[in-house]
């Protein structure tokens, strides 16, 4: 089915016009539009048997030019013509219409519509709802061309909705004619490639004795969540946080700005995305790695697959890109945003909100670390058709966690029985295997400190290949788990591999380590994400002569092919240039040789940057006491060039160092105290949220809970504490357990994902009081632990989870309100009339309409 509905103007506009009266004057902003409508009032034309016709001729003019669930075309009909009623009901002026824009007016004729969700299938509803905001459009279109006034007042607005129009008749005719043959084939060629260079997962790490380099992306995808927040106003009861599946995100939005970490899983999800679009032949997608173009500028359509360096580029037909964009087929994988130079952000940005304004139609999804970008920096200046839904990938669950790690497992038991010469070795390594999984599994339950190292796919494969590599026996911190794995990728990768002349370059890991620094400290340096070939190997031969066994070994291009080929760390694009495999080892690597050269002022310098955040906890952890010490003051010192929040981050940084420095002299401890402890007073949530970031340390900076008596105040205390992940925190927030009111009651209990399940159960769930508290449960182990405490009568599903392990964990003598925060597996909620007592189903509207509704059960929005 198409991503939007467009009805071509001169069809819809006679159509529209049949609901509206010509005003015997112009409207004004004080009018509403029910007094101009046809069907009602004293000068009334038409009945609402009239707007029921009037629906139908619009649902089968649309259904004619889009793939609409022909059988369900009569109640489409009906909930659209109760739709087109609801304008002469809800309060809204034309000049508020006008200001709304077609979405968010549809939106709000489509809330005053009740029980149309019991009566449309999904796909149904998706058409209703796609149908609803074209109509809407024409309907604005109507209003501002009648109406002088208007055009006058609201000009901006006015040009916007005729320039919509516009485009959906030339979209809607280029949608709909006949493709050229030399298109089709291309597209053909180019979905093939697509799914043959995206097919194929990379998990950094994954080398042990004669395993691939790479996995099919179909056997080892995780489907992550994503989390959409609004809401928040009337306090933080009302704050939704929806969980959706991250893969699913452009089904129901049109365009997305996805915010995640250093290894979350924002490229996979963007090759998951594309593979799967060219297979299904719904979108042509265009993978387009901000880094390929940072400097240049967000490309032309013309020079997309060139901007890329795509193989393809020189055969693809003329015009093509453009075709594709006015016919709405395109799917924009706009990956790193955060990887071009903070200077051009804004120029990369406007370029694209630019396209998309003349291009609509086209899927968008645009992928960035979390402090890269504000909220809203995707956002059309206000116009809502334009605008970027924002999810953030959530960390792993721990449901996640243990299919990573069965998954892992049993593609290595997989490989390994395809690679062992006889049964008996088989049998032995699968045995070998099996155990390693086990054990893995128990530690990441018992362990906190690997437990919240193994949130996002990167650090789950690492753990899975040392947990193998070193039998059982893992590192515990960050710093601990980088160094094991450099130790295993340069020194031991080859050997284990059985991989001993694949060149003449004979290395030490210190020295290839040292080399790899230096490429990573030239892209610091120089705010790049990749380097030339050219240029990577100038730094290599700029540092051969003071590293005499290296450069006993060949030049710069001898020894950057050694790298590139060997150490796994970096992989080379078209030929043209060379980055690392993964930002995290950049940023790693970059620490250990700013410490190594001395260079602690440019930290200083940088450090109220958040893109320098982890370079600064990694010196940190690498720089000896002095140096660390000599560190932290200048992070301490006055800054006269900066602004008052800049020099609030680097002392906070500060702070945020002390949980990575193993010895430190008492004084600095001290003064770091002394200097943070009263920025750690927070006045906003946002600020509040903020801190968590800065580590357990915060926690002996904060003030005691039990002195304070506001509980707006002890509101900020939890919203910091929920979100230092570490289980110190629970013995704070149990300071906060008895209080009464529910938004510090609903914090306390949103904050269980981030702490060990059963812990925090028995320390802080079971002493909430229930009443009007809804008990979030993200996960099947949340779920069985509040089923261990006799279960609670309001439930918020906020995690993923299927059916039948909601049936599993939910008690049907317990439950009376039902929360649906996160996206359903399946929209058939049949299975709640096993829940007796069960009166209320609240459902996020923006979540996929359920269906099967129990009678009696009453669903809220």
């Amino acid at each position: 089915m198409d991503a939007v509905v467009r009805t071509p103007s001169r069809l819809a506009a006679p159509l529209v016009h049949r609901l509206f009266r010509d005003p015997a004057r112009p409207p004004v902003f004080s009018e509403p539009v029910p007094g101009l409508v046809t069907w009602r009032g004293v000068r009334a034309t038409a009945t609402p048997d009239d707007v029921h016709r009037t629906a139908a001729d619009l649902v089968h003019l649309a259904a004619e030019r889009h793939a609409a669930p022909t059988a369900e075309l009569a109640p489409v009909v009906d909930v659209l013509a109760r739709t087109l009623l609801a304008i002469a009901e809800v309060d809204v002026t034309d000049a508020d219409a006008v200001r709304l824009g077609p979405q968010d007016y549809a939106r709000r004729l489509r809330g005053a519509v009740q029980g149309a969700d019991r009566e449309l299938s999904p796909d149904a509803a998706w058409f209703h709802d796609a149908l609803l905001v074209s109509v809407c459009l024409h309907v604005l279109h109507h209003l501002v061309r009648r109406s002088a006034y208007l055009q006058r007042q609201l000009p901006g607005r006015a040009s916007r909705i005729a320039q919509l129009v516009d485009q959906g008749d030339a979209e809607a005719a280029a949608r709909h004619a006949e493709r050229p043959q030399e298109d089709v084939a291309f597209e053909a060629e180019y979905a093939q490639w697509v799914a043959r260079r995206h097919g194929w997962l990379t998990i950094v790490g994954v080398d042990f004795p004669n395993a691939p380099d790479r996995w099919p992306l179909e056997e080892t995808y995780l489907s992550l969540e994503a989390e959409e927040r609004s809401g928040g106003v009337g306090g933080a009861e009302d704050e939704q946080r929806t969980v959706l599946l991250a893969d699913r995100a452009l089904v129901d939005h049109e365009r997305v700005l996805l915010r995640g970490g250093a290894g979350s899983g924002k490229t996979t999800l963007v090759q998951w995305l594309a593979v799967a679009a060219a297979r299904e032949g719904s979108r042509i997608p265009f993978v387009l790695p901000v880094r390929r173009f940072a400097r240049e500028g967000f490309p032309a359509p013309d020079d997309f697959l060139h901007a890329v360096r795509h193989p393809l580029a020189d055969r693809a037909p003329e015009g093509w890109v453009v075709r594709t964009l006015l016919a709405g087929r395109a799917l924009l994988l706009v990956d790193g945003i955060d990887e071009a130079p903070e200077k051009t952000r804004g120029e990369l940005r406007d370029r694209l909100r630019r396209l998309l304004r003349v291009f609509s139609g086209n899927g968008c999804l645009v992928t960035s670390r979390p402090s890269a970008v504000s909220d809203g920096w995707l956002s059309g200046g206000g116009l809502a058709e334009e605008d970027f839904v924002e999810l953030s990938l959530a960390p792993m669950s721990r449901d996640q966690v243990t299919r990573f790690i069965r998954d892992w497992h049993s593609a290595a038991r997989l490989d390994e029985q395809s690679r062992s010469p006889g049964p008996r070795e088989r049998e032995r390594e699968r045995s070998t295997l099996d155990e390693y999984e086990q054990r893995l599994l128990h530690s990441v339950r018992i362990y906190r400190e690997l437990r919240q190292l193994a949130t996002n796919p990167l650090m789950c494969g690492l753990i899975c290949a040392l947990n193998r590599d070193r039998a059982g026996s893992l590192p515990s911190g960050r710093k601990e788990l980088y160094d094991a794995a450099l130790e295993m990728l340069l020194q031991r990768r080859d050997p284990e591999r059985d991989v001993l002349y694949a060149d003449d370059v004979r290395l030490q890991q210190s020295t290839r380590e040292r080399l790899l620094q230096k490429l990573a400290h030239a892209m610091l340096e120089e705010d790049a994400s990749e380097l030339t070939r050219e240029r990577a190997v100038g730094i290599l031969d700029a540092a051969l002569p003071a590293m005499p066994a290296a450069r006993a070994q060949g030049d710069g291009a001898k020894i950057f092919r050694h790298l590139l080929h060997r150490t796994g760390l970096l992989r080379e694009r078209s030929g043209e240039s060379v980055d690392f495999v993964h930002r995290t080892f950049q940023d790693y690597l970059a620490a250990k040789e700013i410490v190594a050269r001395g260079r602690f002022p440019t930290l200083v310098d940088h450090a109220h940057q958040s893109e320098w955040e982890e370079v600064i906890r990694m010196a940190a952890a690498h720089a000896r006491p002095e140096e660390c010490a000599q560190f932290l003051e200048r992070l301490l010192a006055p800054a006269p060039g900066l602004r008052r929040p800049q020099i609030n981050h680097r002392r906070l940084m500060a702070a945020a160092c002390l949980d990575h420095v193993t010895e430190l002299d008492p004084a600095v401890q001290r003064l770091v105290h002394d200097r943070t402890k009263n920025l750690v007073r927070p006045t906003t949530e946002l600020a509040a949220r903020g801190l968590g970031w800065v580590g357990p340390i915060v926690l002996e900076l904060l003030p005691d809970p039990g002195q304070v008596p506001d509980d707006r105040q002890a509101l900020l205390l939890a919203y910091t504490a929920t979100r230092v992940q570490d289980d110190a925190a629970i013995d704070y927030l149990a300071r906060l357990r008895t209080r009464a009111a529910l938004p510090v009651r609903t914090e306390l209990a949103r904050g269980w994902r981030h702490f060990d399940t059963e812990r925090y159960a028995q320390e802080i769930i079971a002493h909430l009081d229930p009443d009007g508290l809804y008990f979030p449960v993200a996960d099947t182990a949340e779920l069985a632990a509040l089923r261990e405490l006799g279960g609670r009568p309001r439930i918020q599903v906020a995690g993923v989870m299927r059916a039948e392990e909601l049936l599993a964990g939910l008690l049907p003598d317990q439950l009376t309100h039902l929360w649906l925060n996160a996206e359903l597996p399946d929209t058939d909620v049949s299975w709640l009339s096993g829940f007796p007592r069960l009166r209320v189903l609240r459902v996020n509207p923006r979540l996929p309409r359920v269906r099967n509704v129990p009678d009696g059960v009453e669903i809220t929005a």
